[in-house]
């Protein structure tokens, strides 16, 4: 059953004003404060360090995530959504009026002023702009629209850096800054009307006006999540460490490692946000839309290795030539490894950041959803702050050059992910799944949207291969408790991944009366708590490639938990180097087409041994 692609959702009203209200209020962000630095730096007339007025502004913009985040996030919870960002689009505009004043007058007052009011304006879109995404995208769009909204926000960050500069070089630029991010305010405004009605999720919560307090609150929210979910807030955090480091050294990089002068730090931030543009859209086609967390590994090796080969091809620029623009730093070769690298970063980062938000999203209780963004906003800021006092020890103090940072920042990757995966061993066994499902295998899907979005069923299945249960689970939207046959359960690596899903090891009675009897218990509190269980009724791998028999455990767990039965058939496997045929070979089936078929659910009472083989074997059909 194909699928439209995600950019289905830019024609849907559900979705598309408000893409665009968020992506105005990116592009206003940047106009303004790349705009108010490009001024300080070269227009306007100040006494002492213009350094110490540029870091300034970037204080001034992140302070308001640490003071107003809580606060954001109860607003969220509290409001309807679509009423909350029209309100806060319309503060936009006054905004931008105080800092058009500020510009028409050369006034700096009023624009710092005006700086830190719009960060306080992104610190109360923030948790709007993500809590709002569940409620109004279905769970197969979530992945499509988070990618969407990442692909717009970096694009907007780009088109306002670019913006600015082109603004500031004209010779009225007091007049042209002004009407810009006035008009652009008005704009954004204009398109949140549009945006359908996003009920409160929990409006009978009281507000704590006690911003500290709550922030503290907020973030003890936001940690005290599932394992999964609070990881994910500190993986996307140490995303914001990463990004910010790079991004901050983008500029001195140009000039003392490329030899370029300003028309090459564009070059590269164009290179790097195109990156987490491809990344970020390409993360629904390699998870099969749903929430796949297995990118995350992926996205954190690339992180890595293009880190890594950023810092190795650094340095083989020719010395001691003129500063080139664009154009001429193309004219070397060296320079293109250079910038290739900058595309894996970001390309690998749009892989790495996308799961982590969907999760989040997803797996958030409504009612605390907007705090949990909250949470990851005030945390995102605090580790920029930390990647901004670790580059001036290691810059400074520890006298490495930017390259070395780079290295430093790659192992530190490693370091930060390999315990986040350690604590949440879910991400490890999604990566491998997902990895099997797109290298060996091609794995094609038919009819799973019979599989119920929650509660109870059993998945019945043939047994082909010792990776079935991996192909299905990584095919499946909803973790699967499977049974298997206890010896497979524990062979090497393989079982790490079943542990970790909660598999069911079973034996036979005669075999092993205790695990035999233990698995039963199990199946039945999954199956009472609303879980989904699949088990292969054959009890052993085919070894010819025809189904065998059913075993009669499927009746004994329907007689004591009742539930929907989906027959289900794998298609394809057999010869495969996971199967049994004698004659397989590693190449010979190499990335093999996999089909995985799913069938009308039958009810508990009618599905009897023969009946259910009969099923499997219809959707089977002629395709070993």
């Amino acid at each position: 059953m194909s699928h439209p692609s995600q950019f289905s959702l830019l024609r849907k009203r559900r979705f598309l004003p408000f893409f665009v209200t968020q992506s105005l209020g990116a592009l206003n962000d940047n106009l303004f404060k790349q705009s108010l630095i490009l001024a300080i730096l070269y227009k306007l007339s100040i006494d002492g360090d213009r350094g110490i007025w540029v870091n300034l502004c970037a204080l001034l913009f992140i302070l308001p995530f640490f003071l107003f985040s809580a606060l954001a996030g109860q607003f969220g919870e509290k409001y309807a959504k679509d009423r909350l960002i029209r309100l806060i689009k319309l503060g936009e505009i006054a905004i931008m009026l105080v800092g058009a004043m500020g510009f028409a007058f050369d006034h700096l007052a009023l624009m710092l002023v005006a700086l830190f009011a719009m960060g306080t304006h992104s610190a109360l879109f923030g948790p709007v702009k993500y809590s709002i995404l569940p409620q109004t995208l279905h769970e197969d769009e979530l992945v499509g629209g988070n990618g969407l909204v990442e692909m717009g926000t970096f694009l907007s960050i780009l088109a306002g850096t670019i913006g600015a500069g082109v603004m500031l070089s004209t010779s009225h630029y007091t007049t042209v800054v002004s009407v810009v991010i006035v008009s652009v305010a008005v704009l954004g405004y204009l398109t949140s009307r549009a945006i359908p009605r996003a009920p409160a999720d929990t409006p009978d919560l009281r507000l704590n006006w006690n911003i500290f307090s709550e922030s503290w609150a907020t973030l003890r929210m936001g940690l005290n999540q599932t394992p999964a979910v609070s990881r994910s807030v500190v993986g996307n955090s140490w995303f914001w460490f990463v990004g910010a480091i790079y991004l901050t050294q983008i500029p001195a990089y140009a000039k003392d490692w490329l030899y370029g002068d300003e028309t090459v730090v564009t070059l590269i931030l164009t290179v790097f946000s195109v990156g987490i543009a491809l990344g970020s859209m390409l993360c629904e086609k390699l998870s099969g839309r749903k929430v796949e967390i297995g990118l995350v590994p992926f996205g954190s090796f690339g992180l890595t290795l293009f880190g890594l080969l950023l810092w190795w091809h650094s340095g083989q620029m020719p010395q001691n030539i003129q500063a080139n623009d664009w154009l001429g730093v193309l004219g070397f070769s060296q320079a293109w490894w250079v910038l290739l690298d900058i595309l894996g970063l970001g390309i690998f980062g749009g892989f790495y950041i996308v799961p982590l938000y969907a999760l989040i999203q997803s797996r958030t209780a409504e009612h605390e959803r907007a705090r949990v963004i909250a949470a990851n906003n005030i945390l995102n800021a605090l580790f920029m702050v930390v990647s901004a006092i670790v580059t001036i020890v290691l810059l400074g103090m520890a006298k490495l050059t930017i390259p070395e940072l780079f290295l430093v920042v790659s192992l530190m990757n490693i370091a930060v992910n390999a315990y986040i995966f350690k604590i949440v061993p879910e991400f490890s066994m999604r990566f491998m799944i997902w990895l099997l499902g797109h290298s060996m295998y091609r794995v094609e899907h038919k009819g799973l949207e019979v599989i119920p979005e929650e509660g109870a069923a059993l998945l019945v299945c043939n047994h082909v291969s010792f990776v079935d249960a991996l192909l299905i689970g990584g095919a499946v939207r909803r973790p699967i408790r499977f049974v298997m046959y206890y010896k497979i359960y524990n062979l090497p690596v393989l079982n790490f991944i079943f542990r970790t899903a909660g598999t069911i090891p079973i034996a036979g009675r005669a075999e092993d009366e205790v695990i035999y009897e233990q698995a039963f218990r199990r199946i039945a509190e999954y199956l009472n708590d609303g879980e989904l269980v699949c088990i292969f009724p054959e009890g052993k791998l085919t070894t010819d490639g025809q189904i065998s028999e059913f075993k009669a455990g499927v009746t004994r767990i329907l007689e004591c938990t009742p539930v929907p039965v989906i027959p289900m058939a794998l298609q394809g496997l057999w010869g495969s180097f996971f199967s049994r045929d004698p004659d397989k070979g590693i190449f010979r089936r190499l990335w093999s087409r996999v089909t995985l078929i799913a069938g009308t659910a039958m009810a508990a009472n009618e599905a009897t041994q023969k009946k259910l083989r009969e099923r499997v074997t219809e959707l089977r059909g002629d395709v070993l």
